[in-house]
């Protein structure tokens, strides 16, 4: 692997002209790890420079690869799209629920975007108690037939489907380890970290809090409730870096993201081991029918019917404007994505939480098309 100095370059930028503390930012081309590069520190103030690895939270960018895993056991015939999630989990079809379909979870049709009342960092902690109290909540609306990003719920609801279809029904930690990461020799990709790998993790800076009011009719204060925020104080706990939180917790670094989507811009393949078949990954990058109105953000969401991110948003800006890309950002706008058509596939982890509303604020957009530029790929 050579150098990437057009990539190393836009990184430095970001952070003497934008802020950025910590970033790294790793790309495979053709299944080969082609760019590995890091800038800045771990921390605000700290000088422990960021290193290839150092390790990030990276929020919703776990959803990519927790949608994978119900891809993967549908490849695999232990559970379809198309049935209600009731067939493997029955008591989820509580008050109003019972004919909400996997795929109604998947594209976020399913009217609970909401976290349980009263949730904490501790019991957000409980796999029992969230799933349990997910399965007895009321829906915002019949599912199926509106928007509403689920931008936590959608990890135990889709976390639980893996742990109840897999037939071996092994814990969703456990599912990921031994059918992702392990057969694509992925190492440093965690839901839920181990012993020993605390140091890794860098420091969050926590995003500046809004002074606009949110647009009427939207409730992401509720699913996304400040006593679990996307903060240092709360994701940088003990108990929560060790609990599995497949929407929103994976904690890993740019390679092993880079890594996984690989995957995906291999049509399923990565160095000879198949996960998927090519025409699964076509179809899980199908757009899903849009939306003009999403209920948590108020902004619908461009993202396809297996529950990826389409190219076309600010989050999404450092992907640039293929059509044929997929990928998850996060909160705080690290971002990772695979375009099978050019069969690149990057990772962009960071430390300094931001939420950009246009392309123009996503600073790491430049970073993007610094990576395609130095490996010569289209936009």
């Amino acid at each position: 692997m050579s150098a990437a100095p057009q990539v190393a370059a836009a990184m430095q930028r970001a952070i003497d002209e934008h802020g950025e503390i910590g970033i790294q930012v790793a790309a495979y081309l053709n299944g080969e790890l082609v760019v590995d590069e890091s800038a800045g520190v771990v921390a605000e103030g700290s000088d422990v420079p960021v290193d290839s690895e150092t390790l990030f939270n990276v929020f919703s960018v776990s959803k990519a690869i927790t949608a994978t895993a119900i891809h993967i056991l549908a490849e695999r015939g232990h559970i379809d799209y198309y049935d209600p999630v009731t067939r493997y989990w029955p008591e989820f079809g509580a008050n109003g629920k019972q004919a909400a379909t996997v795929y109604d979870v998947l594209t976020h049709r399913l009217g609970t975007p909401l976290m349980p009342p009263g949730v904490t960092p501790e019991l957000m902690c409980d796999w029992d108690w969230m799933t349990a109290r997910l399965a007895e909540s009321f829906p915002l609306f019949e599912p199926g037939t509106k928007s509403a990003y689920m931008s936590f719920t959608f990890g135990w609801i889709a976390g639980e489907l893996v742990r109840r279809a897999d037939p071996k029904g092994r814990p969703f930690r456990e599912f990921i380890a031994e059918e992702i990461c392990g057969p694509l020799g992925i190492d440093s990709l965690w839901f839920g970290i181990p012993e020993g790998v605390d140091h890794r993790i860098a420091e969050l800076k926590n995003m500046a809090i809004p002074t606009s009011a949110a647009p009427t009719g939207v409730v992401s204060s509720l699913a996304i409730p400040p006593a679990v925020a996307p903060i240092q104080q709360v994701y940088g706990r003990d108990d929560v870096r060790r609990t599995p939180l497949p929407g929103h917790g994976g904690i890993m670094n740019a390679a092993s993201m880079a890594r996984f989507f690989a995957l995906l811009s291999g049509g399923g393949e990565l160095d000879g081991v198949r996960l998927l078949s090519a025409d699964r990954v076509r179809l899980i990058s199908v757009q899903s029918p849009p939306a003009s109105f999403d209920f948590t953000n108020g902004v619908a969401h461009r993202m396809s019917i297996g529950a990826f991110h389409l190219t076309g948003g600010p989050l999404m800006s450092p992907a640039g404007t293929s059509k044929t890309a997929i990928g998850h950002p996060g909160a705080g706008s690290s971002v990772g994505w695979a375009d099978p058509a050019t069969t690149l596939a990057v990772g962009i982890a960071h430390n300094r939480m931001f939420h950009p509303s246009t392309h123009e604020e996503n600073v790491l957009g430049p970073i993007g098309a610094a990576v395609r530029a130095q490996l010569g790929v289209a936009e």
